[in-house]
């Protein structure tokens, strides 16, 4: 293992997620210190060593580098409403104070019921002035997802956009030109090798762009530049110390036309850092840090593994990745 690497600088947490969200129950990764400060590497179990280097270029970014000046104080933010019954996502939108609300659609083969009283719920709890946006994951076909983005649009009173209705590039593009509403690209934004395609291929009127995937906020600016898009940032389901290099990059980018999908602290049951310095949205809007927020010792402890397998995967994952990219694992100052 990298010898930077060390207990006192490395530390695993599993936190549980309220409701299962992408398939996840429980939230995986390890917070980092360098000399600026703490990171966090948490991508996702099922991807390979080199889409997790772009993740831990993010965390080293922010405890190395810094972030770029902002140009705004402060982002307005979407509420997040998984999977759930109308009653409950009638709950959530109502409690977040947030004017827009992204809604999961297409959580199994024969949710459009589901996705409809779902949307119906929100748009009540938000009246007829809030934006309602859906997020399909890429899990429908161009036919399906045309059909679909119709009569989830009419039962919710209109939507500001779906997000990724289909898994591909060309698929998007055959979805916009058959549907009014607007198409929002995300993982064919993070894992194109040239985001640029998305918008040549005309096939997305929104980037939704997470700097986490990406390789920090920098990349991310370019990324967002050479789209062309209107951009949404949104998160990737990280702790407050992962979600403040997401914020510093909507605080950093020139315009800002929509707003961003980070109030998923809501997505789980606990946090890394103090409830004080946590990232929940007030009256739907969250401030842009200059700096991370520093992990609480009582939460680290909290949340770390029971499972001694599952703290040895993490760190044997974040050497092989710093390893085979050649990135440097900070050590703290």
């Amino acid at each position: 293992m990298n010898d930077a690497i060390a207990s006192t600088t490395a530390h695993v947490y599993a936190i549980p997620m309220r409701t299962s969200f992408r398939g996840i129950d429980v939230r995986e990764g390890v917070l980092l210190r360098g000399p600026l400060g703490w990171g966090e590497f948490c991508p996702f179990p099922e991807y390979g060593d080199r889409e997790a280097a772009a993740w831990l270029g993010t965390a080293v970014e922010q405890v190395t580098l810094g972030w770029p000046e902002p140009v705004r104080d402060r982002v307005p933010v979407n509420a997040i409403v998984p999977a759930v019954g109308p009653e409950r996502a009638f709950e959530i939108v109502t409690r977040s104070g947030c004017r827009t609300a992204k809604v999961k659609a297409a959580d199994h083969p024969d949710s459009l019921s589901e996705d409809l009283a779902r949307v119906e719920a929100v748009r009540a709890a938000l009246g007829p002035g809030g934006n309602i946006r859906i997020d399909a994951n890429g899990r429908w076909d161009v036919d399906t997802a045309v059909a679909h983005i119709k009569r989830i649009d009419r039962a919710a009173g209109g939507l500001e956009y779906v997000e990724q209705p289909c898994a591909t590039i060309d698929e998007l593009a055959a979805v916009r030109r058959r549907t009014e509403v607007r198409v929002a690209a995300d993982e064919s934004i993070r894992r194109a090798d040239d985001p640029l395609k998305v918008a040549v291929a005309g096939a997305a009127d929104v980037a939704v762009i997470k700097c986490t995937p990406l390789g920090g906020v920098r990349r991310a600016l370019r990324v967002a530049e050479a789209c062309g898009l209107p951009c949404v940032v949104s998160s990737a389901l990280e702790t407050s110390v992962g979600l403040a290099a997401q914020l510093a990059l909507a605080g950093a980018l020139p315009e800002l036309d929509f707003a961003c999908g980070l109030s998923t602290l809501s997505l789980l049951t606990g946090d890394s850092v103090p409830e004080a310095q946590a990232f929940r949205p007030v009256d739907g809007w969250l401030p842009v840090p200059r700096t991370p927020p520093v992990p609480d010792p009582e939460r680290l402890d909290t949340f770390r593994p029971t499972d001694p397998r599952r703290v040895a995967w993490w760190h044997d994952r974040l050497a092989r990745v710093s390893a085979s990219q050649g990135l440097p694992l900070p050590s703290p100052s």
